[in-house]
């Protein structure tokens, strides 16, 4: 489905006001990953262009500053991770009626 179809969907739901059970969670886990990735993408690179900073500013302090990036890399990359739990729990998921 490209994205003029995903357009003229919407529009006709929104219209008539009728969305099957299964284009919403279909629709819910498209919005729950792309929304979930946004964020632990814009942390992992400000995380990641502070510690090149930090260490291109002090050489010496390498070590430290990259174990608390790749800590908080992990950190950060786990959210994204709950997020793909959550869209694959929303497409899977049994069917309400």
């Amino acid at each position: 489905m490209n994205s003029m179809h995903l357009l003229d969907f919407l529009a006709q739901t929104a219209t008539n006001g009728s969305l099957s059970p299964v284009s919403a969670r279909l629709l819910a886990a498209g919005l729950a990953m792309g929304l979930g990735a946004i964020g632990p993408g814009i942390g992992l690179g400000i995380g990641t262009w502070g510690a090149t900073q930090a260490i291109g500013r002090n050489p010496d302090a390498e070590g430290p500053i990259r174990t608390a990036m790749i800590l908080g890399l992990g950190f950060a990359e786990a959210v994204a991770i709950y997020s793909l739990v959550v869209a694959l729990v929303l497409i899977f998921a049994a069917p309400t009626s």
